[in-house]
């Protein structure tokens, strides 16, 4: 392939400069720039080009370097539009991102914290070059050697922009990507009031009817509320996963996804995207993963979940973690193509994920994990129904499913024994079982709703199966209701159906495996696949008691 993907590209001149295949989305400028609000935040997903967006407006509104970077828009689309062009590199701009402001420790926080902001004020060290206040210079080169204090590192962003608009004689525009990092690292590190305390300041500062700001835009993943960062900010406009004015600016809309995969003659690989990449919807707008596009081209059009790797996947790890069986159950059937409904909003508070669904699942929405299928109106609240978006998203599931396990049994026991259950080897499967169960499962689990804890079990395992296999779980097949039916999409492979009983004790066993077995029959289990043209159905009377299992096997 001749033509080059931006893998990692981020600034926009670089992009341009290097002949890098670009996505035109700069017809958003004339909106953003059109009447903006006092302050605007981007919630969207990481990876979705929320660090370019901000880059290109950079470059378009900054009067440093104005007329180098006019010929950065030359034949984009914002180019032909005459009246907005004319606002082009006329306001003096504040841009940073607090992507990299991650520390293990509040204390680690506050030293990185001052390197970040003099590495930011000796990018500026210009404006020590007017008629600067000698109290205010002081301070500036506190900023610049790093020793600035805490209370005055709160208000770095209100000083720079008030110095910037007396230096320019114009009043400046923020662009701060990434915001809710540093709160993002502080939950995940045991510090989050600390870090809320501080950039509540650091931000209202800034932002809160500040006669220095013409306007700011700011992006991030969430939008951290109540106790909050933005708890006292009434000129914010928040646009989000779930709004519509801004619906295409992020990420690849199904058309630009088409023309690309034609510029560079790969047109027939469309619906393989689809398949892996696509289901994405904001607002009313069908979106790609725009990440994953590019590295799927850029890897000679090979499938591979290319997005879910490009950082740890903190938040969905530390919500498996917590969450209560019922989740648990939810997400796993969510991984079986299934779908979940929960009020969402849009304002979130990380400790809330715990204890509310409606949280946990707005989390995983704004996050990109899981999608909105449709919604319906019930009384004054929007219910939404949600999904996984794509393949690549039902493989990362599947894999922070499986670490729930010990790391006793890795993937590779795990793949053993599915196979074995495939291949009917009964032997194996009681074995397999036996181990698991042994590790897993505590007296409590397995004392407890007995049935309800196995099924789950087993259910969970069988997530190493899809997409090859639809797994399905409590559906109607002839005359009753099978636990678990594993179907090929292959129908010339084996499938297979799972009923369980749980016995009182040990000697019952053998017993309730049997009952099990007979029930599949009796009740005409393996319907289903024969309407699906499956011909080779492995079926399994599975009986549990404590720690200890029995399987009965038929074909």
């Amino acid at each position: 392939m001749d033509t080059a993907m931006p893998i990692g590209k981020d600034d926009f001149a670089e992009l341009r400069r290097g002949g890098y295949y670009f996505v035109d989305k700069t017809e958003v400028i004339r909106k953003l720039i059109t009447k903006p609000a006092e302050v605007t935040l981007f919630t969207r997903p990481r990876r979705f080009g929320k660090t370019m967006l901000l880059s290109m407006l950079r470059y378009f509104l900054d009067i440093e370097g104005a007329e180098e970077h006019r010929k950065l828009f030359d034949g984009l689309a914002v180019s032909r539009d005459a009246e907005t062009m004319a606002q082009q590199g006329l306001r003096p701009v504040l841009f940073l991102s607090l992507k990299g402001w991650k520390y293990p420790s509040w204390e680690r926080m506050q030293s990185g914290m001052r390197s970040q902001l003099s590495e930011i004020f000796r990018k500026h060290k210009n404006l020590l070059e007017g008629n600067m206040e000698s109290w205010d210079r002081e301070d500036f080169l506190s900023f610049v050697r790093g020793k600035a204090d805490i209370d005055l590192c709160q208000n770095a962003l209100a000083f720079l922009l008030r110095l910037m608009e007396e230096h320019y004689g114009k009043k400046p525009v923020l662009l701060l990507d990434e915001y809710d990092v540093p709160v993002q690292n502080a939950w995940e590190n045991g510090y989050y009031k600390d870090a809320i305390d501080f950039f509540r300041e650091f931000l209202s500062s800034a932002l809160k009817s500040n006669p220095s700001l013409d306007f700011a835009i700011l992006t991030g993943v969430l939008r951290i509320s109540k106790e909050s960062i933005f708890s006292d900010l009434n000129n914010l406009k928040v646009d989000s996963v779930f709004r519509t004015q801004f619906s295409e600016a992020f990420g690849f809309t199904p058309q630009e996804v088409r023309k690309l995969a034609e510029d560079i003659s790969h047109a027939d690989k469309l619906q393989e995207l689809r398949n892996w990449y696509d289901g994405y919807r904001f607002g009313t707008s069908e979106i790609y993963n725009p990440w994953s596009v590019l590295n799927y081209f850029d890897n000679d059009c090979e499938p591979a979940t290319y997005w879910v790797n490009t950082s740890g996947n903190a938040i969905l790890s530390e919500l498996l973690r917590h969450t209560d069986r019922d989740h648990v159950e939810a997400l796993e059937g969510l991984l079986q193509g299934g779908t979940v409904q929960g009020y969402l909003q849009e304002g979130t508070v990380y400790n809330d994920m715990y204890q509310s669904e409606d949280a946990l699942f707005t989390i995983l929405c704004l996050t990109g994990y899981l999608t909105v299928e449709s919604k319906r109106r019930m009384g004054n609240a929007d219910i939404y129904t949600l999904r996984l978006p794509n393949r690549e998203m039902q493989a990362l599931f599947g894999t922070e499913i499986l670490k729930r396990f010990p790391k006793k049994f890795n993937r590779s026991s795990l793949v053993r024994l599915m196979e074995a259950f495939l291949d009917g080897d009964v032997e194996h499967v009681q074995e397999g079982l036996s181990r698991y169960l042994e590790y897993l499962a505590s007296t409590f689990d397995t004392g407890k709703e007995k049935e309800s804890f196995y099924h789950g079990f087993v259910l969970g395992m069988t997530a190493l199966l899809v997409p090859d296999y639809e797994v399905r779980s409590n559906r109607e097949s002839g005359r009753g209701r099978y636990d678990v039916a594993v179907f090929p999409k292959d129908t010339e492979k084996a499938g297979m159906v799972l009923e369980f009983k749980t016995a009182e004790t040990e000697d019952a066993l053998e017993k309730k495996a049997q009952e099990a077995l007979a029930q599949i029959e009796a009740r005409g289990y393996d319907a289903e696949f024969r309407a699906r043209g499956v011909g080779d159905v492995k079926k399994y009377g599975i009986a549990f008691c404590g720690k200890q299992v029995h399987v009965k096997f038929d074909i």
